[in-house]
């Protein structure tokens, strides 16, 4: 026998593969995780084709019992993996033929490695954006518990990094819980695409034999069958997809965990975060760093550097399969684990931050956050806005001057900008009355947060 042949595919051969060709050409290293993808994927297929005929109920009956040997030595690491078979597909094909003999020959009739190997990836990707909704819908919870928990707490708001104008700190945390709601919707969006059959394409044309593609379909509990033989394996949209929404949600963590660290600074003192997720310094006993937010925040790099992968990978290929698609998996099995890691971690962390309302409210005494609300009564009293924004920029100007805020100056002060400003201009500019006449629908005010929290607690069920 050539030692070509002893290969799968390898009849066509005369020489055996160079050693350092199979280590390269492997990958069983990475798509071994799809063990459990590939043996479902395989028992419906055999269901299939003893349901047509193509093989043998006793046939049929031999390998899925086999196949539950294979993975269950999979899973007590009775396998040794070698680069010489591979990928998964073969190792379980070789197993199964340890366990079941010749009948073992006849798992891959009417199917290839290519439609195999994208059934897989949809089986495991289906699964785990299941679990990555869950996951956001858990911190979603954790969200709107501390925005319930702070609806009297009052931040300042910010633009540009600078103090803007009072808002409610639940108003602001429900900013995030719109975020991952849209999020949510994304992969929700994305698993009807993931959610579609391919095998049956084989190698990129179809079959000879009489597959049942709509009953595999059922097997496996998907929405539809793929409808083109060649894009069925060449297609890699949907993990292009997932990757682009996994980004999305990535930026927004890192984001909050911007904001979180900012807040737990000295500076800002907003917040404490529990020491469960804080780690301290080799050299200066007093540091408490916020190292959880800080890796969440940096391993948003590593899936945006993915999704480049993987748009990178794809954006010249041919069809129908190239063995370029082979690294498809790395950046999608990185992105399914930093992702899900990164929101159990979160949430555990954000329900365990300790804030601090009198610090908060403080912050919104200086820095003339009441400025805009200044120009607003003028405009109350009948002044133009554009004249009251001119009115409540020299009086900022002035109390600057004189080291005061807004509220410190006198009637006197205020009559010289404006004769229109009487006593009740004090009442007006207070911090809580500020966030109350917010009343526009999604604005800050008191009754329209509790709403807001009212609706999000509805939503999540």
């Amino acid at each position: 026998m050539d030692k070509g042949s002893e290969k799968l595919w390898g009849g066509r051969f005369s020489q055996s593969t160079d050693e350092l060709m199979e280590k390269f050409n492997a990958s069983i290293d990475v798509d071994r995780r799809l063990y459990e993808s590939d043996i479902e994927g395989s028992i419906a297929h055999v269901k299939m084709m003893a349901k047509e005929s193509i093989i043998t109920r006793s046939e049929a009956d031999t390998l899925i019992k086999g196949l539950g040997k294979v993975k269950k030595q999979i899973e007590n690491n009775e396998i040794k993996f070698s680069a010489g078979l591979e990928d998964i597909h073969m190792h379980i094909e070789d197993a199964l033929g340890k366990v079941s003999g010749d009948v073992a020959k006849k798992l891959h009739t009417g199917r290839s490695r290519n439609d195999q190997v994208a059934l897989d990836i949809r089986i495991y990707l289906k699964k785990e954006t299941r679990i990555i909704i869950d996951l956001l819908y858990g911190f979603q919870k954790s969200i709107v518990k501390m925005a319930k928990t702070h609806l009297d707490v009052i931040m300042p708001g910010y633009t540009h990094l600078q103090r803007a104008q009072p808002v409610l700190f639940s108003h602001h945390l429900l900013a995030y819980y719109e975020m991952f709601k849209r999020d949510i919707q994304r992969f929700e969006d994305c698993f009807k695409r993931i959610d579609v059959m391919p095998l049956g394409a084989a190698a990129l044309a179809g079959t000879t034999y009489p597959l049942n593609r709509e009953f595999t379909r059922e097997v496996l509990s998907f929405s539809k069958v793929s409808d083109n033989s060649i894009d069925s394996v060449s297609d890699r949209d949907f993990i292009m997809e997932f990757i682009s929404h996994a980004s999305i949600v990535m930026i927004h963590f890192s984001r909050l965990c911007e904001e979180m660290i900012l807040w737990s600074s000295s500076e800002f003192s907003f917040i404490t975060i529990s020491d469960a997720f804080t780690t301290g310094s080799s050299i200066m006993p007093q540091k408490k760093n916020p190292d959880a937010a800080e890796l969440v925040r940096g391993k948003t790099g590593r899936i945006v550097g993915n999704l480049v992968s993987i748009l990178t990978l794809m954006k010249s290929l041919p069809l129908a399969y190239n063995k370029d698609m082979q690294e498809d998996k790395e950046p999608l099995f990185d992105t399914v684990d930093t992702l899900k890691i990164c929101s159990e971690v979160y949430t555990r962390m954000f329900e365990n931050i300790k804030v601090h309302k009198d610090r908060m409210y403080n912050a919104c005494t200086t820095g003339f956050l009441n400025a805009t609300d200044l120009a607003d009564y003028l405009v109350s009293k009948g002044m133009a806005f554009r004249q009251a924004h001119s009115v409540a920029g020299r009086a900022v100007a002035f109390a600057l001057d004189q080291g005061k805020e807004l509220d410190d100056l006198s009637l006197e002060e205020f009559k010289d900008l404006s004769d229109l400003i009487d006593q009740d201009v004090y009442e007006f500019i207070t911090i809580e009355k500020m966030i109350s006449r917010r009343i526009t629908y999604g604005g800050t005010s008191f009754d329209n947060v509790k709403q807001a929290v009212k609706r999000a607690m509805e939503e999540l069920g």
